[in-house]
């Protein structure tokens, strides 16, 4: 064997630069940048915008696990940064409001009962018999612009349809509604910008719910809150600051996702025109199986929440080879995961006929999203009835010209300007009723 310098090996090249994170052009597409962290650092140490330091959990694997370990903890009382670091920390506002105790912020056993009251206001029978005020929901809000051959559909539909829906689920009065509307307005307008904005919308939320669970005390309806106060065990009861608690979570939890799903989902669909066209034909043919799996997987390809909430080290825990220390913040990238090859084959193409398709859109374990089926109903009516009634759908813009919230936790355009044909009247369907 020669060793001489002149037939020695040479150096293989370096490796790539780690990719900058959380910049305007990351939020545009941060696909890339998660496939580097999860070939070169699965397991990834990062300053946030924030200023806060966290672990960001990119394998499928490694997600699955981190969802559903109970060493990593919800309650933001176990971070062990300083006081102004776990002050950035959660949704804006909701310490100072007395909205703590809701399932995103607390762990077993109080995580257990809270959610075992919760769920029996939170039916699915209940879900099943809204479903035709989703249609009428929509098929209102598309009546309203269907005429001019032009829209955009975050601020025309992606954007009120959850709000409508979710107020009318929980009980807020059609009157009190557009207040609702304005403060989750300013969440998404300041939800990636100056926490203030939100703070000041969830102080406004707060003192409105709390006024609607004592009007609900006194007079109660069929509707969620009248079950959440209504809903015991043993017993047990939710307190006022639980139920209030619970209904905002329901809310600012309920309506971002589900913009963010029609209007992620929506674009997804008209940059594929293939997959686009075999949904319609079988929207023709009368068919709902495409239309279920398509919706799952318009969640893993390019889902509403880009990261699920944080999670903090209540003791040494070890993922993917990486030690992580206790007090540590955890944000498991749901959206680096569900794009992973090592789970899903061609992870980066839209297969709307995917079977094998256990995304973690929705979460994993204990804290698997109570909302889902609600969420699938929207999605699923919303997507069904934009093919359905405006023909030609067609964005009205270069994709290049979008743009798209800055955020930690959620994914979402700011807006989606379309163009269309002559629209179809408002039928009344039952097909789409009774997804």
């Amino acid at each position: 064997m020669n060793d001489s310098p002149d037939t020695a090996s040479a150096p293989g090249p370096a490796p790539e630069p780690a990719p900058e994170l959380f910049t305007w052009e990351f939020a545009t597409d941060p696909y890339p940048a998660y496939a580097w962290l999860r070939e070169n650092s699965p397991v990834h140490r990062t300053a946030l915008p924030s200023g806060v330091e966290a672990w960001l959990v990119t394998r499928y694997a490694d997600a699955r696990q981190a969802l559903a370990d109970t060493r990593l903890s919800k309650n933001p009382a176990h971070h062990a940064g300083p006081a102004a670091a776990k002050g950035r920390t959660g949704i804006p506002g909701e310490r100072k409001a007395e909205l703590m105790t809701h399932l995103l912020n607390i762990d077993p056993p109080d995580h257990t009962r809270l959610r075992r009251l919760v769920s029996k206001a939170f039916t699915p029978r209940r879900v099943a018999e809204f479903a035709p005020r989703v249609q009428e929901l929509t098929d209102r809000l598309i009546d309203s612009f269907v005429e001019e051959g032009k829209a955009d559909l975050i601020h025309d539909f992606a954007f009120p349809l959850p709000i409508y829906a979710i107020c009318d689920l929980l009980g807020v009065p059609r009157e009190d509604q557009d207040d609702f509307r304005d403060w989750a307005g300013m969440m998404i307008r300041h939800g990636g910008g100056p926490r203030g904005g939100v703070a000041r919308s969830v102080k406004k939320m707060r003192g409105y719910l709390a006024e609607l669970i004592h009007r609900k005390r006194e007079n109660p309806g069929d509707d969620l809150i009248s079950g959440l106060i209504r809903a015991s065990d043993h017993g047990e009861h939710l307190s006022e600051n639980e139920a209030a608690a619970m209904a905002f979570i329901l809310l600012f939890a309920g309506f971002e996702t589900t913009v963010n799903l029609i209007g992620n989902g929506t674009y997804a669909l008209l940059r594929d025109p293939a997959q686009r066209a075999r949904l319609e034909r079988s929207l023709d043919a009368g068919e709902t199986e495409l239309l279920a799996t398509g919706l799952e997987e318009l969640l893993r390809y390019d889902g509403p929440v880009e990261l699920a909430t944080w999670r903090y080290a209540t003791e040494p825990v070890t993922l993917g080879g990486q030690d992580i220390a206790v007090g540590d913040p955890v944000l498991v990238v749901l959206a680096a995961a569900d794009r992973d090859p090592e789970r899903f084959q061609h992870a980066d193409t839209l297969d709307l006929a995917r079977s094998d398709n256990q995304h973690l859109g929705y979460g994993h374990g204990i804290h698997y999203c109570l909302g889902a089926p609600l969420a699938r109903l929207e999605g699923q009516v919303a997507l069904a009835t934009l093919l359905r009634r405006l023909p030609e759908l067609r964005l009205a813009v270069d994709p290049a010209d979008l743009r798209w919230r800055g955020g930690l936790i959620m994914r979402g355009l700011r807006t989606l300007p379309v163009e269309f044909g002559p629209g179809r009247p408002g039928e009344k369907s039952d097909s789409l009723s009774t997804l």
